[in-house]
C-alpha cells in the first residue's frame, strides 16, 4: 500500500464501513422494485449489465485475502478472468436472488487486500454505474462522497485516478474537496468522483476548461 493510501485509511478510521453499510443498503432500496428488462440494462461499466454490476459488488464483499489471493493462483494471475468468474459465482439464479445475496452481504467488512476506503469508493462509483442508467438518484451525503474523491485523487489501485487528473485542477462547487493545477474541472463531487474513475457520461455535469481534457481520458486505463 503506498503512503496516500495508508494515510487514507488510517485517517477515515472505522466510519468507513458504517458508510459502507449504508450506502450498500441505500443501492438495495433502489433496486427493490426493478423489472426483468431494467436489471438487463447496460451498466457504465462496459460490457456488464445492471444485474452484473450488482453481482461484482457482492463478490467484492465476499472475498477475503486468502480467497482473494487462491482464485488469482487459480486464474494465473488474470485479474480480468478472476473478477469474471466470482462475479459468476454471485449471479444467482435469477435478479431476486442476485439482490437477495447483495442484501446479505450489506453488514459484510470482509475485503480483498485493499483498505477499507477503496471498498467504498467501489460501492459509491458501482452503485452510480447502476442508478443513472436506470434513471434513479440518489443524496450521497457529501462528506462521504467528499472521502472517496480525496481518495481516488492520491490512488491508482485497482482504477486508474491519480494519473487521469493529472495536470488538472478540480475543484466541487457543492462541497470542500479541491485538488491539483492546470486547466479546472468543477462541478458536483459526486461528478468529480465519477469522472475521475472514467465514466465520460458524469463530464456532461462539469464545467471548465479542463473538461475535454478529463473527458478524452476516460475510458483508459
Amino acid at each position: 500500500m503506498t503512503d496516500p493510501e495508508l494515510t487514507a485509511e488510517r485517517g477515515h478510521g472505522s466510519g468507513v464501513w458504517a458508510s459502507i453499510r449504508t450506502e450498500r443498503a441505500a443501492l438495495a432500496a433502489d433496486l427493490a422494485e426493478l423489472t426483468e428488462a431494467q436489471w438487463a440494462t447496460p451498466s457504465l461499466c462496459a460490457g456488464l449489465t445492471v444485474r452484473e454490476v450488482l453481482a461484482h459488488l457482492t463478490a467484492g464483499a465476499s472475498l477475503n485475502t486468502v480467497r482473494w489471493l487462491a482464485g488469482v493462483i487459480r486464474c494465473r494471475f488474470d485479474f480480468d478472468k478472476q473478477v469474471a468468474v466470482r462475479l459468476a459465482e454471485q449471479l444467482g439464479a435469477d435478479p431476486a436472488e442476485t439482490l437477495a445475496r447483495f442484501r446479505h452481504i450489506v453488514p459484510s467488512t470482509t475485503k480483498p487486500p485493499l483498505p477499507a476506503i477503496a471498498m467504498l469508493g467501489e460501492t459509491l462509483v458501482h452503485g452510480e454505474d447502476i442508478r443513472r442508467p436506470l434513471g434513479i438518484r440518489h443524496a450521497h451525503p457529501i462528506d462521504v462522497v467528499t472521502r472517496v474523491a480525496e481518495y481516488y485523487q492520491g490512488s491508482d489501485m485497482v482504477v486508474v485516478a491519480k494519473k487521469r487528473v493529472a495536470g488538472l485542477r478540480l475543484a466541487a462547487n457543492d462541497g470542500t474537496f479541491t485538488t491539483g493545477s492546470g486547466p479546472v474541472v468543477s462541478g458536483p463531487t459526486l461528478a468529480l468522483v465519477m469522472a475521475m474513475t472514467g465514466r465520460a457520461a458524469y463530464c456532461d455535469d462539469l464545467e471548465g476548461d479542463g473538461v475535454d481534457i478529463l473527458r478524452g481520458r476516460c475510458g483508459t486505463a
